[in-house]
């Protein structure tokens, strides 16, 4: 850590002079009249600006970078002896500490009488093969013991499995004899019902059975009656046919028929002999309505007659 802060020092030190001889150049360049103006020494100042800030910033950039070199080899070497550094960044800006690391620099760097009482001071030995065997060993015997809880743990964890695994098998036993019985007991009655269903759907055939053929029998008469009741109507309708037929033979031979058929001819040869006579004169429409007349009354005549004679006719035995 001495030589660090030598280091350090030494660096800090060199930085310092070359921003004192940054300020002597511009004096020795710059400052040779006895009067400047206000631009002059504002563009003095500004390039006196420029360096001291890039002297700076390499500084600062450089420090930064030699700490990250130097944390990097004690990481290094921790590592190597299985050792795990960690680093609180809280404490750097630690007021107190930093103090008193600045008291420590300088009492610790006033004299040379100091630093060789320092250089006399006993040392830490470095680790040596010994030192890094024993931490081995030390290493490996922690990692031994930690298997051995593994493997007592891995021991009982098998022996709670194997355990979980037998009650397993004996529940899986009992639940398929359960369900054993209960499928036989199922059976049982599904097989029970089944010959119900099967008794009760033979007597429904058998009803069903007897009511088709008293059904047959009953559609069987109900059509022989239905065939001789449709000879009977035949036999009817042609005896009504030939009877009309003989009615109405008999009735044309008779006198009063025949004397108003002689009529009618009559009547109607007269019709047309005066619808000749009238088709010229003037009174052609006239006359067509009381010939209508005259034909409607011949032909009531003619129908009332007709029925006369065919309620008073009465046919020969």
């Amino acid at each position: 850590m001495i030589n660090y802060m030598r280091f350090a020092r030494s660096k800090r030190v060199l930085r310092l002079k070359t921003i004192d001889s940054c300020f002597e150049d511009l004096k020795e360049s710059r400052l040779v009249e006895e009067t400047f103006t206000v631009d002059e020494v504002k563009e003095m100042l500004d390039g006196l600006q420029v360096v001291v800030r890039g002297e700076v910033e390499v500084e600062l950039i450089n420090s930064a970078h030699t700490n990250v070199l130097l944390l990097r080899q004690l990481f290094s070497q921790a590592e190597k002896f299985y050792l795990r550094l960690q680093t609180d960044i809280s404490e750097l800006e630690n007021r107190e500490m930093l103090e008193q690391v600045a008291e420590f620099e300088k009492t610790d760097f006033k004299t040379a009488s100091k630093l060789n009482q320092e250089s006399s001071k006993p040392k830490l030995a470095p680790l040596n093969e010994a030192g890094v065997s024993e931490l081995l060993n030390k290493e490996i015997a922690r990692l031994q013991e930690e298997n051995d809880k593994l493997k007592s743990r891995l021991r009982a964890l098998e022996s709670q499995a194997m355990s979980a695994l037998d009650e397993k098998t004996k529940a899986e036993r009992a639940l398929k004899d359960l369900q054993k019985m209960q499928g036989e007991q199922q059976v049982a009655a599904q097989s029970k019902e089944i010959s119900s269903l099967e008794d009760t759907v033979a007597a429904l055939k058998d009803d069903y059975e007897r009511s088709l053929s008293a059904n047959a029998a009953s559609q069987k008469d109900l059509q022989e009656n239905l065939i001789s009741s449709k000879h009977e109507l035949l036999r009817v309708q042609e005896q009504l046919a030939l009877a009309e037929k003989e009615l109405e033979k008999k009735f044309q031979q008779t006198a009063a028929y025949r004397n108003m058929k002689e009529i009618l001819t009559k009547k109607n040869e007269q019709i047309k002999e005066i619808r000749k006579r009238l088709q010229r004169s003037a009174l052609e429409r006239q006359f067509h309505s009381n010939a209508g007349d005259v034909f409607q009354g011949l032909v009531h005549y003619g129908i009332v007659s007709f029925f006369c004679v065919f309620f008073r006719y009465e046919p020969n035995e």
